[in-house]
């Protein structure tokens, strides 16, 4: 059967919203929890595209979170390295 093999990514979307980034892991979640209900309604063709919004959403977050993580540590490194006033 088909719907077996679509994917929803609700735990990924739940993870990365959790962990990564708020906004954009919320978005994921709305996508993924369209896919059972799509799939329930015999819309095969909509479960896929929530499928693929909601795995590129939860990459997004996921990318996004990691970006802030990477900005904070070197703007950290740079404000230990900086000369301090005497």
């Amino acid at each position: 059967m088909q719907s077996q093999n679509v994917p929803n990514y609700l735990p990924q979307a739940i993870l990365t919203t959790l962990f990564c980034c708020l906004p954009f892991g919320i978005v994921a979640i709305v996508y993924a929890a369209q896919v059972n209900t799509k799939l329930q309604a015999g819309d095969y063709e909509g479960a896929m595209q929530a499928s693929k919004s909601a795995k590129t959403w939860c990459w997004v977050s996921f990318g996004s979170g990691l970006a802030v993580i990477l900005v904070y540590f070197l703007l950290a490194v740079l404000v230990s390295l900086a000369p301090q006033p005497r």
